[in-house]
């Protein structure tokens, strides 16, 4: 004799109170239907879904019928599977559910029904910025998106394409870069003085993604660290650079003074202090602000204007702005003072390779 539901839960004790629904479940039913989308880069369009479910408790599963449907429509079967995962390509259906097989193929019971919403409404990252590094580009933004998601964020998908200086327009060849659980992505492997647009969208853990953030354009630059250059009273064989030196094509290089194509020298004054002397026609310089920097990658642009051949003093903490007339036209570069010692300047120094671009940090989109 087969016992009532009814008769069945009353015999239940209360302390298992909270098995009763697995109990009453039919033990043929596929159970927990979930569904993962594919993100695709358009939110409207992911590339495909991931339906999954619990194996049913009884024994007489051998395969399952997965249906879908879109809107009010008629179910229709979208395929039959032996694993308890079904991939459907392309843009998903509504709504899905999952039927269970015996051996012989006739359906046992039904799974849950799961909806998909491909408007959801998910929050793109705010307050996207870059800094320009040697070969690479650093891209950040805010938190934001994970605070108004409450614990369904996932990650971010980070985009870029090639940056159309004629046209000045982003390209429409983007690509996924990578993908980060961070407020941060560092792109790498670039060539420097390359244009490049970068874009980030936000991905909820059932793969929902937003729009992406307004596209970020950028330019990785030549750089170094820690070179010195002495001053000419104390060592005229090591008192030039050059950010280039056409020649050798090599960068940072430091070379007598008695060279005419450096860029600048430095000179000791009578009272002792270090100055930053432009060195040939072509080559002018500026302080770039009134009050130190923290880093290299705090100089974002430099200025139009305020460049000239006069000397400035070599302070620790301060840049200084370079315009360079070379023969592809004018380039831009900056130096930050790291330390002065009593015959040489410790400073870190960057060069942008693209002719006429005043990048050498961060730039927004024009």
């Amino acid at each position: 004799m087969r016992l009532s539901r009814w008769l069945l839960a009353a015999l239940i004790p209360l302390g298992a109170c909270e098995d009763l629904t697995g109990l009453l479940t039919d033990p043929d039913a596929p159970a927990n239907l979930t569904y993962q989308l594919t993100p695709s880069g358009d939110p409207n369009a992911p590339l495909a879904v991931l339906l999954s479910w619990d194996v049913p408790r009884s024994d007489n599963a051998t395969a399952f019928n997965v249906y879908g449907r879109i809107g009010g429509g008629d179910w229709l079967l979208r395929g039959t599977t032996t694993s308890n995962t079904f991939h459907d390509a392309g843009v998903p259906d509504v709504q899905y559910y999952v039927i269970s097989r015996d051996l012989d193929g006739n359906e046992l019971a039904r799974s849950n029904i799961v909806t998909i919403d491909l408007h959801a409404n998910v929050p793109a990252p705010t307050g996207f910025t870059s800094v320009s590094l040697n070969a690479a580009i650093q891209l950040a933004w805010s938190s934001s998106a994970v605070d108004a998601l409450h614990g369904a964020f996932d990650h971010y998908r980070v985009y870029s394409t090639a940056y159309d200086g004629s046209r000045g327009v982003c390209t429409a060849d983007w690509v996924l870069e990578g993908t980060t659980a961070s407020d941060g992505f560092l792109v790498g492997n670039l060539s420097n003085g390359a244009s490049r647009c970068f874009a980030v969208s936000t991905v909820t853990h059932d793969g929902h993604e937003s729009v992406w953030t307004e596209a970020r354009l950028d330019t990785p630059r030549f750089d170094a660290r820690n070179a010195f250059v002495y001053s000419t009273a104390a060592r005229t064989d090591s008192s030039g650079f050059l950010f280039v030196d056409d020649g050798s094509h090599k960068l940072g290089v430091v070379a007598p003074s008695s060279r005419t194509d450096l860029d600048f020298t430095v000179a000791r004054h009578s009272d002792g202090t270090l100055w930053f002397q432009p060195a040939r026609t072509g080559a002018t310089m500026g302080l770039f602000g009134n009050t130190p920097v923290t880093d290299l990658t705090s100089i974002d642009r430099a200025p139009s204007t305020g460049y000239s051949s006069a000397t400035i003093q070599a302070v620790p903490g301060f840049a200084y702005v370079f315009r360079v007339q070379k023969a592809d036209g004018i380039h831009f570069a900056v130096a930050r003072v790291a330390y002065v010692a009593t015959d040489y300047v410790v400073f870190d120094w960057s060069y942008q390779s693209a002719p006429g671009n005043a990048e050498l940090s961060r730039i927004p989109l024009p």
